[in-house]
C-alpha cells in the first residue's frame, strides 16, 4: 500500500518503500526490478538484492502455457502472488491486474486492486495503458492502493497496436506518450513501465516526471529496468525481444540433470544404498521373520 513507510526486513536489510525508490531517481542510483511468479523466484530475487519484483500477467505464457497474457484471471494472479509475497521479503512487491479485471469501470477495478492488495499482500498494483486508464488509476489512488502505470507496447492490447511491436515511433506519438505519462502522474500513478518505445522516448519521459520510469526495451536512461525472470535466466522457450539479456543457461542445465535422472533410474544407477533408510537390526529381525506370512 502506498500510505505503508519503509520498514526493517527481519534480517536487518531495509523494506523497498515508494520513498526509497524516489531517492533513488533523484540521486541517479538505477532502479532493478525483475518479474517472479513463486516463490522460489521470489527468494532468488531478494537474495539477489532485487529493489522491485513483479508478479506479471507474462506467467499467462511463462507458466501457464498461454500464447498471450490476455487469458489469465485475477484468482491465478492472487494465487501467485501469494506464493511470490512469501519469499520476497526485501523488494517492493507489484502485481499486475489483469485483462478484463478493471477495464469495464473504476468500481470494478478498485474491486480488484484492493482484493491483490488484501489477499496477496503486495505493495503495489500495475495497469496498462492512458485514456481512461487515468480515470481508473485516479480511483484505485483514492481507495489507498498505489499504482504502477505502463505505457508504450502494452501486452493486453496488443491486437489493438498492431502486434507485438514498439510504440510512439512517430513524433505524433512521442508527444501522445509524453502528455500520457504526465497525466498518469497527476492521477498519482507511483511509478511507470515504459516498454519498446524508442530511447530518446523514454529519456523525455523520465525527464517530466518526477516518479521512476522502469524501461523494457526502452533504453538506458529510465530510471531502472525490469526483465522477465525466464528470460534473465534461460529458462524461456521460443524466441527471446531483441531487448533481452540472458544472464545464465538454467534451462539447458535443468534439462540435462532430469536426463541424467531419467538415464540412471533406466539402468538402475539410481538410487544407491547411500539414497535408502535402514531398520534397527532387532526390527528387522522381527520383520524377516515374518517374511512367510501372505498378504490379504
Amino acid at each position: 500500500m502506498s500510505t505503508t513507510p519503509d520498514t526493517k526486513h527481519p534480517q536487518g536489510a531495509s523494506k523497498v518503500g515508494l520513498r526509497e525508490l524516489v531517492r533513488m531517481k533523484s540521486e541517479g542510483e538505477k532502479i532493478v526490478m525483475i518479474t517472479a511468479y513463486d516463490y522460489p523466484s521470489g527468494r532468488h530475487a531478494d537474495a539477489a538484492g532485487v529493489d522491485v519484483v513483479l508478479i506479471g500477467d507474462s506467467a499467462a505464457m511463462t507458466v501457464l502455457g498461454h500464447d498471450s497474457t490476455v487469458p489469465i484471471t485475477l484468482d491465478e494472479i492472487v494465487m501467485l502472488a501469494k506464493a511470490t509475497v512469501r519469499g520476497a521479503k526485501r523488494p517492493l512487491v507489484i502485481a499486475d491486474l489483469p485483462f478484463g479485471s478493471y477495464q469495464v469501470s473504476d468500481e470494478e477495478a478498485t474491486r480488484s486492486a484492493i482484493r491483490m492488495a488484501k489477499d496477496a499482500g503486495v505493495d503495489m498494483v500495475k495497469i496498462e495503458g492512458a485514456g481512461q486508464t487515468v480515470s481508473r488509476v485516479r480511483a484505485i489512488v483514492g481507495a489507498g492502493v498505489a499504482v504502477c502505470a505502463h505505457l508504450g507496447l502494452t501486452p493486453q492490447s496488443a491486437t489493438l497496436l498492431g502486434g507485438y511491436r514498439a510504440q510512439a515511433r512517430s513524433a505524433e506519438e512521442a508527444l501522445q506518450a509524453v502528455r500520457d505519462a504526465l497525466e498518469l502522474e497527476a492521477a498519482g500513478a507511483a511509478m511507470i513501465v515504459l516498454e519498446a518505445v524508442p530511447p530518446i522516448v523514454a529519456e523525455r519521459i523520465t525527464q517530466a516526471v518526477s516518479i521512476p520510469t522502469i524501461g523494457i526495451g526502452a533504453g538506458a536512461k529510465c530510471d531502472g529496468q525490469v526483465l522477465v525472470y525466464h528470460d534473465a535466466v534461460g529458462i524461456s522457450t521460443g524466441p527471446r525481444p531483441r531487448f533481452v539479456r540472458q544472464y545464465a543457461t538454467a534451462g539447458e542445465d535443468i534439462t540435462q540433470a532430469l536426463a541424467a535422472y531419467t538415464a540412471e533410474v533406466k539402468s538402475g544407477a539410481y538410487p544407491q544404498p547411500e539414497h535408502e533408510y535402514t531398520m534397527p537390526a532387532d526390527e528387522l529381525g522381527r520383520f524377516e521373520a515374518t517374511q512367510h506370512l501372505s498378504a490379504t
